[in-house]
């Protein structure tokens, strides 16, 4: 199993602390947001690589970090040649091309840079290795406001994934889906490419999955634990201080 970490955005809601530190290099308690999620990522037992996704402003800043990251595993930063937000390619292009570059082969986990999970990942890895079939991971959120920014799904009673939507006005359930995907190797090959050619929203990580469910079984692990999606200064400064207390 290979982890791509897509951390190739600019994060301006953050400025103007990412205007000179990539956001998943910020500082949570002593450790980078990149260290806290591969110290969860390490866990999964099929783990043999890493592939981290940057761009050329941050890239340099994603080597020497990398040079001095020890996880087991090779871990190996991208540079996908956009220089800032104007020009980024987007979450779901940035996947097919570290899926081109480092050649990718075989099961993905998938994840954004600036999202933190107190669940054991390995444990996703395990329900995927079970079920056979591309994965998303859910997580019941009960607040309306937090569910029309997040993806939100409806399942049926054996977990199948029976709509998908990006950040809905009106969520039709209280499942959340944040930016947490396991995909079977050829998953990434020509259906991810028959996605990005028919134009759709390459931006949005989620917008790969309504896609994908309409073309065969998709399913979800229902994880119990909590996620904290740094999108903004107030959540930042919000995870800072509760992992403090960890």
């Amino acid at each position: 199993m290979t982890a791509v970490i897509l951390a190739a955005g600019y994060a301006t809601r953050l400025y103007p602390l990412t205007l000179d530190t990539a956001k998943p290099l910020l500082d949570v308690a002593g450790r980078t947001i990149l260290d806290r999620i591969l110290e969860n990522v390490a866990r999964v037992p099929a783990l043999r690589s890493v592939v981290v996704v940057s761009n050329a402003r941050f890239y340099d800043q994603f080597c020497s970090w990398a040079s001095t990251a020890d996880y087991g595993v090779p871990v190996t930063v991208l540079n996908d040649g956009s220089t800032d937000n104007t020009n980024r390619l987007g979450a779901l292009a940035d996947l097919r091309f570290a899926v081109r570059r480092y050649g990718i082969d075989d099961n993905t986990i998938v994840i954004a840079g600036d999202n933190l999970f107190d669940f054991e990942l390995a444990e996703f890895a395990a329900f995927f290795a079970a079920i056979g079939a591309d994965c998303i991971a859910v997580g019941r959120v009960d607040d309306p406001a937090q569910l029309r920014r997040t993806g939100v799904v409806e399942l049926d009673a054996d977990c199948r994934v029976l709509s998908f939507e990006e950040k809905p006005a009106e969520p039709r359930s209280h499942w959340g889906a944040p930016p947490l995907y396991l995909y079977r190797a050829a998953t990434l090959q020509q259906p991810l490419d028959e996605f990005l050619r028919s134009g759709a929203d390459a931006d949005a990580p989620g917008a790969f999955v309504p896609w994908l469910i309409e073309r065969g079984p998709v399913y979800a692990y229902r994880f119990d634990g909590a996620r904290y999606d740094i999108g903004t200064l107030e959540s930042y400064r919000a995870v800072q201080a509760l992992f403090a207390t960890h």
